[in-house]
């Protein structure tokens, strides 16, 4: 079995969810890391191709976490069904999740944020939600492109051109940044400074 060894501020799938790797011939974390890279290319191709814009539900939510993960992982996605270092409640998640696609619309028709602003605030909040066993950053940051790109018709954020999965500085950079954010909105529901950093590192000229 894989050890699998987490960079800092990343969520630890419990034993149960490591038994759910497909690929038994993985011993090494950069093992690990190359076929999960693989997989969210094809993500990505699938993504150009079919340039999703119904993005705001459970369904599209869970089929792109599928679609990043599902050759490696079984539980691919499907919500966790334990409480983690960071996220709501497990038996929460499909409630946050609902009450934040239903909240994404209301944003964009009041217009009071740019669309980078929005797509920082969705990101930021699929991040505290935390859905999924693994690959949450991952997932939220592709999620945020898809909102700016095929919904606002923007421009992608670069997320720094580096992978943010990785220890590096930059991701140290981008946990703070995250820490940060979450006191402003949760606090008084508005972007305010910490939240530019956020877009700063997201690679936006905002």
């Amino acid at each position: 079995m894989i050890d699998v060894k987490y960079p800092e501020g990343a969520t630890p799938i419990d034993p149960d969810e490591t038994e759910g790797l497909l690929l038994t011939h993985i011993t090494t974390q950069g093992e690990l890391n190359r076929w999960e890279q693989d997989n969210i290319v094809e993500a990505f191709a699938w993504i150009e191709k079919t340039k999703p814009k119904n993005i705001f539900n459970e369904q599209f939510i869970k089929q792109l976490h599928k679609r990043m993960f599902d050759n490696v992982w079984k539980w691919a996605g499907k919500f966790r069904r334990s409480d983690k270092n960071i996220g709501v409640s497990w038996h929460q998640v499909p409630m946050c999740l609902q009450n934040m696609c239903d909240d994404v619309p209301i944003w964009i028709q009041t217009q009071n944020e740019s669309p980078e602003e929005m797509a920082v605030r969705f990101h930021h909040r699929l991040v505290w939600i935390h859905p999924f066993p693994n690959g949450n950053g991952r997932h939220a940051r592709l999620m945020a492109n898809i909102f700016l790109e095929n919904v606002l018709h923007g421009s992608p954020f670069t997320w720094g051109t580096r992978d943010l999965s990785s220890p590096s500085e930059l991701r140290r950079r981008y946990l703070k940044a995250l820490q940060e954010a979450a006191t402003y909105f949760m606090a008084v529901k508005t972007m305010m400074p910490a939240s530019i950093h956020l877009m700063a590192l997201a690679g936006t000229n905002f």
